[in-house]
């Protein structure tokens, strides 16, 4: 793994994409920070400093030369891009090009990677959501984040819990769906995750790096959560 300026606080690492790029694989999950009034609104809704989360894909570029090891790192995530309010499949180093805001890589831990990560699973699931360009889930992504009424007295549900349901998606319900389908977490609802819930999962290696944005913010908890 690379290596740069780390705060042990937050065990993250300020790093450029141009070392970041050859080390990330697929089912690593990627951070936003985002500036506009929906972001703003997830981040206070969740008291966190992330806003939207997508997953790395790659893509290999066929050659002659069987060593050669071109790729394209993309990512797969729901937002709101190119006209489009949904799943959508876009180059990595673009989105990074031009977004604004804070950015952060988390790379998925080796030994889950290795151990029990289903990459085909993960690739077909997700994959088939793009190519039936699911639209964007607003009323759940905002109810994802209204915890506090989720539950009733009795057991009952609350207004704001959702029930899992993959007809559209929101931001982090695509990518905890999709690392469930390759077993890289248990049995979870994806429907009632946001996207700070996905950054605190104990899946990762213990450092994440940040690409872009202000490097006083940071991942609250990360790497601290049982998936549920």
């Amino acid at each position: 793994m690379p290596f740069g300026k780390s705060s042990s606080k937050h065990s993250v690492v300020q790093m450029q994409y141009a070392d970041a790029r050859p080390e990330m694989r697929p089912g690593d999950v990627i951070a936003f920070g985002g500036k506009g009034h929906f972001s703003e609104i997830i981040k206070l809704g969740t008291l966190s400093d992330v806003s939207h989360v997508g997953v790395i894909l790659q893509t290999k570029i066929p050659t002659e030369d069987e060593a050669d090891t071109r790729f394209f790192n993309q990512i797969i995530e729901s937002t709101s891009l190119h006209g489009f309010n949904g799943v959508q499949i876009n180059r990595f180093s673009d989105r990074l090009a031009a977004y604004e805001g804070e950015l952060w890589w988390l790379p998925l831990r080796k030994e889950i990677r290795e151990g029990r990560f289903d990459q085909k699973a993960f690739y077909d699931f997700l994959f088939n959501q793009a190519r039936e360009r699911k639209g964007y889930d607003m009323p759940q992504a905002i109810r994802s984040a209204l915890d506090a009424l989720d539950q009733l007295p009795f057991g009952a549900d609350g207004p704001t819990y959702n029930r899992e349901d993959f007809s559209r998606f929101f931001c982090s319900e695509l990518v905890a769906a999709g690392l469930e389908m390759a077993g890289a977490v248990g049995a979870v609802n994806a429907s009632e995750v946001t996207p700070i819930d996905l950054c605190r999962w104990g899946i990762y290696e213990d450092t994440y790096y940040q690409l872009k944005g202000d490097p006083g913010k940071s991942i609250s908890r990360f790497n601290t959560v049982t998936p549920i």
